[in-house]
This record gives structure tokens, sequence and C-alpha cells, in this order.
């Protein structure tokens, strides 16, 4: 599996792991800041600050959790300090686009109507508070454990699990389901 082929890097060559680090979660890194910050542009300069720290901050990995939770960790904490910042607060966004969700090969008439669902979901998702919408998008879209969750995100299991719950009867209500 990748994860243990990454946790098995030797750290002495920071540009060769973080090429790895990169290649190997960069898209899922974008799509996860995506979900906190909802606009295209920011999300990836975010992902450039995020991956700018991993490099920065790669001596301190100490192998006591994946790499995976560990740059996840990060990225979440960048994500939640940008939200609280000034910049964040003052300047309005304008942008609504979304990343599309990597699918497999599908019939057109499939694809319209997976695309249509997509879409309500994305919508649903993206209006839930961010507490909410980061365990939906690391449960679902990442498919974490509960228990990589809430290392990840340094909160409670039962937190997680309750909160995740809340998620998915508000989705389901907005949803109609």
């Amino acid at each position: 599996m990748q994860e243990s082929m990454m946790d098995n890097i030797q750290l002495e060559d920071k540009n060769l792991t973080i090429d790895e680090i990169m290649r190997l979660y960069g898209q899922d890194i974008l799509q996860l800041v995506f979900a906190y910050v909802k606009d295209k542009p920011i999300a990836e300069d975010l992902t450039q600050e995020i991956f700018i720290k991993c490099y920065k901050y790669l001596h301190t990995y100490k192998h006591e959790s994946k790499i995976k939770t560990w740059i996840y960790r990060i990225a979440i904490n960048h994500c939640k300090d940008h939200l609280k910042s000034w910049y964040h607060k003052n300047v309005m966004v304008t942008q609504d686009e979304s990343y599309p969700i990597r699918r497999e090969d599908k019939s057109v008439e499939e694809e319209v109507i997976q695309r249509s669902e997509d879409g309500e979901l994305i919508q649903a998702v993206m209006a839930l508070p961010t507490k909410y919408r980061e365990l939906i998008y690391l449960f679902y879209f990442e498919e974490m454990q509960l228990k990589e969750i809430a290392e990840v995100t340094k909160q409670n299991v039962n937190t997680i699990k309750t909160r995740l719950r809340r998620a998915k009867a508000i989705l389901q209500e907005k949803l109609g389901g």
C-alpha cells in the first residue's frame, strides 16, 4: 500500500520525499482544502502553503502516526487558521466552483445523472458548518476510519461519532432523504 511505502522513505532526501508526498496526496489535500474554503484559487494557494509547511517541517515527522495523518493534520490546522484570519473575514469570495469527484467510466446518461446528483450532494455538503463538513469529507470522500479522523482533528472519537450522525441527519433533511 502507498501508506507503508511513504512511511519507509528515508527522510534524508527532503526533495524526493516531498515530491512523493505531493504526488500521492496532492489532489486529496486540494479537495480537502476546497471543502473548507469553497474557493478554487484560494484552495490552490493554501494547498501550496501546506506543502511548503510539510517541506519545512518534514524533519519533525516522528513516525508516531501515518504520514497521511500528519499531512492531513497540517492541512486541517492551516485551513482553520485561514478561516480565522483577517483575509478570510474581510475579503469577499465571488467564485462558486467545485472540484469534480473522481469516477469510473460511465455512459453519457449515467454521467449526466451522476453529475446532477453529485452537484446536489456537493452543494448540501458545502452548506454544512465547517465542523460537520470536514467530517463528511474525511469519512466519505477520504474513507478515513473514525479513529483516524479523531487523530487528525484532535477530537474525541465519541465527538466524531456524534457530529457525523448530526451531519448525516442535516444532509438527509436537505436532500429529502
